[in-house]
């Protein structure tokens, strides 16, 4: 068994999940690299293990319960804990569709992999983070899932019209509230991430932040000391309203 930290990352093996497993590793956690494609993730990991950081692949697509499965029990085989879980595989289909036409199968779609995989990953390795002393768990949100902005006529949140993304995020932060009270009272923290405006393919490189700077808030809060806060929404500034 390590004496490292222990980290799963999904949706890691490009964009900010990448970057964020990267800056874990650079503080000496052990990280697991979770993948839905599998070559694709050796290849990221093999990348980062020459920059001398110690990651290994996982196969693990969020919306995939097999996958979940084996993912938690491989885990658990191999390390008996996780000491972190970053739940950042995220997804958006409707750029430039109208949200008063939105087909609902992108509705459904968008919160499989934002919102009930989330849980649905979080569930299978919460009996894993609860064995570690400290555990941490990082969910990326976004600020459209702000209500308090979004409602804001002045701020440029408010006409973002990604209504499955937005209300995807919005269920998150609820989640990562509720995850919070339930583990009240444990040395686990949960919180919500928000990494700003990114480039990264999912919005076609558009975004005016990199994904390492995206990726430094929720290694924070990946690894906040007993201290920290929990059940709450942050980015670079300080705290996001709900």
């Amino acid at each position: 068994m390590s004496d490292a930290t222990i980290a799963l990352v999904t949706g890691a093996n490009k964009g900010i999940g990448y970057e964020i497993a990267r800056q874990l590793g650079q503080t000496g956690a052990e990280v697991l690299l979770g993948a839905r494609d599998l070559g694709r993730g050796e290849a990221a990991a093999s990348t980062l293990r020459a920059e001398g950081l110690t990651v290994r692949p996982v196969r693990l697509d969020v919306t995939d319960a097999a996958t979940i499965e084996a993912a938690a029990k491989w885990i658990e085989q191999e390390y008996g804990r996780l000491d972190v879980l970053v739940n950042n595989a995220g997804t958006v289909h409707e750029w430039g569709l109208d949200p008063t036409t939105l087909p609902i199968s992108v509705l459904r779609s968008t919160f499989e992999t934002n919102v009930f995989g989330v849980v649905a990953v979080t569930n299978a390795m919460l009996p894993l983070l609860r064995r570690a002393p400290a555990a941490r768990i990082v969910n990326m949100s976004s600020s459209l899932g702000s209500l308090a902005r979004s409602s804001d006529p002045t701020s440029d949140q408010h006409h973002v019209p990604l209504l499955a993304y937005n209300s995807s995020k919005a269920a998150l932060n609820r989640i990562t509230v509720q995850y919070a009270a339930v583990l009240e009272g444990t040395p686990i923290k949960v919180n919500s991430a928000c990494p700003g405006f990114c480039a990264t393919d999912m919005n076609g490189h558009r975004g005016h932040r990199t994904p390492a700077q995206g990726a430094a808030i929720v290694v924070r809060l990946a690894t906040l000391p007993p201290d920290g806060p929990t059940g709450g929404f942050f980015e670079d500034d300080g705290q996001v309203p709900w």
